[in-house]
């Protein structure tokens, strides 16, 4: 057990092992995606501003800490996992309330929602269902191979960074749903990537994963695929753009997107040709890389479309 982990169990007692499950390690990553669509709807210069920051930061409140870290907590209830989970290492035992923290966590974060835009409040509830859906028996989509992929995708790529736009209550132009939408075949690279350290344990319990099914190999396959679909978009969103067509403002931009896809690419290209030979711990590993390049991605888009 970490000194920290110790210190947390001092001062919270068993009260930690919820705040645990709600795995606050994953939080920076699930803010900084659904500010992009803040950040996309004000522009760089508004958010220096602050406008709008205030239904913006209460729209990121509810969807990272009741949302997330509910639905995250609401599938440990049900996974019982062993060994480590994405962002949270030596799981302790899910405690035996956790589902119906969980669950209350996500309602109250709905309610708290109706301060916000309708399309705040409507993704909000989609995304509460999908969570649902995803980790709760009978239903458990999470064990049907396909729809654990296709909830992902559609929910943390794309309906993530719709909230943080839809907070702000500007209407949603053609150019940036493009580029919320491409988002959702980049978090269709990245979700089986996130399983393949996890084979055995998800063999072991009986659930039949994307990853599972089709294997590592494969999935860095579909990695690969799903990426370069993802960048067309981005591509075909710039085209929409005048800015992107100017010799100065447009070579950066262009040049900063082809950086992000090349970061993709060193990271699932090598991972690709060694799959077969790779130990769970190295799975893991490579995994974390590919959320830095999804982190650079982030920062692309923001920096090419917010300006």
């Amino acid at each position: 057990m970490s000194r920290a982990r110790e210190a947390g169990y001092r001062l919270l007692g068993s009260r930690l092992d919820y705040l645990l499950h709600l795995r606050p390690v994953e939080w920076p990553i699930m803010a900084a995606h659904t500010a992009v669509g803040y950040l996309l709807a004000v522009g760089l210069s508004g958010a220096a501003r602050g406008e709008r920051l205030g239904p913006a930061l209460l729209g990121l409140g509810l969807w990272v800490g009741c949302l997330n870290g509910g639905t995250l907590a609401l599938n440990s209830a049900f996974d019982r996992d062993e060994g480590d989970i994405a962002y949270l290492r030596n799981p302790p035992l899910p405690p035996r309330r956790l589902a119906a923290f969980a669950l209350a966590l996500m309602a109250s974060g709905q309610v708290a929602a109706l301060a916000l835009p309708p399309l705040y409040q409507a993704t909000y509830a989609v995304c509460f269902v999908l969570s649902v859906l995803y980790s709760v028996p009978p239903i458990r989509l999470k064990a049907v191979a396909g729809a654990d992929w296709l909830i992902n995708m559609v929910g943390f790529g794309t309906l993530t960074p719709l909230a943080g736009w839809a907070a702000t209550g500007r209407p949603l132009e053609k150019t940036e749903a493009i580029v919320l939408v491409a988002f959702c075949p980049l978090f269709a690279a990245l979700y089986p990537l996130t399983q393949l350290y996890q084979l055995e344990e998800d063999a072991r319990r009986g659930d039949r994963t994307l990853a599972s099914i089709i294997g590592a190999r494969r999935s860095l396959d579909v990695a690969l695929a799903a990426a370069v679909v993802a960048f067309g978009l981005f591509a075909w969103a710039g085209l929409l753009r005048s800015a992107w067509a100017t010799p100065v403002a447009g070579d950066w931009r262009w040049g900063a997107l082809l950086v992000a896809l090349v970061g993709w690419l060193s990271v699932l290209v090598p991972w690709r040709a060694r799959a077969d030979r790779l130990s769970p711990s190295d799975h893991q590993r490579r995994m974390y890389h590919a959320l830095a390049a999804w982190a650079v991605t982030d920062l692309v888009v923001v920096l090419t479309w917010g300006t």
